[in-house]
């Protein structure tokens, strides 16, 4: 096997057309926190790291299912390679997502979940969530305390960046399995929370 058969750039052509918040330079920075955790956490760094560089490939075809169908499109693009070797690959890349199963069972799935919620907080988080939130016409704010983050997700057009913070972005540090996701976590989820709190000030004319 290739220690590494996927490369930087053969994995950038797999993207192209991608959205905003799932363009490639995503995939660099899920892949930067994989390897990150994957060293820390002893987890084979290039299951991990061929799964970080392909996790997303379905996305822009296939968004509710594109873990299932990225990791068969993953089986394909690396035929040839030992048969457990892609099985690990394709079982992160199947349970990397937040909303649908499977979870991640093995410590390289794990790594690369972690990875690609982290992605989601912090300052990349708060600017992923209203890029997608101009790119769908979405208004800036909505009052923290009106969001029910168990009731039904609101319709489209009443859908705000702070729906998204509440209903999933604040539950993120919760999810992570691995100890190493956990402590970058905390720093970047009080800086998510602080922002969110100074939006909602600065909109009503408290700051």
């Amino acid at each position: 096997m290739n220690e590494f058969p996927i490369s930087v750039e053969a994995a950038r052509a797999l993207y192209e057309g991608a959205d905003t918040a799932h363009r490639f330079d995503h995939v660099l920075r899920v892949l930067a926190l994989a390897e990150r955790i994957a060293r820390a956490e002893e987890a084979d760094l290039a299951v991990v790291r061929t799964a970080a560089l392909l996790h997303d490939i379905e996305r822009g075809r296939h968004p509710e299912d594109h873990h299932l169908r990225g990791a068969e499109r993953a089986r394909q693009l690396l035929e040839g390679q030992p048969v457990p070797f892609v099985d690990a690959v394709a079982q992160a890349i199947a349970a990397h997502r937040f909303r649908a199963g499977p979870a991640p069972a093995t410590i390289e799935a794990q790594c690369l979940f972690d990875a690609d919620k982290l992605d989601a907080i912090g300052a990349i988080g708060v600017a992923r969530a209203f890029a997608y939130g101009g790119k769908h016409g979405q208004r800036l704010w909505a009052p923290l305390a009106s969001i029910d983050p168990d009731g039904p997700e609101p319709p489209p057009s009443e859908y705000t960046p702070v729906h998204e913070f509440v209903r999933k972005l604040a539950r993120l540090r919760d999810r992570l399995y691995t100890s190493t996701a956990r402590e970058i976590a905390a720093e970047r989820h009080a800086f998510m929370l602080a922002f969110y709190q100074r939006l909602e000030a600065e909109v009503e004319g408290r700051a």
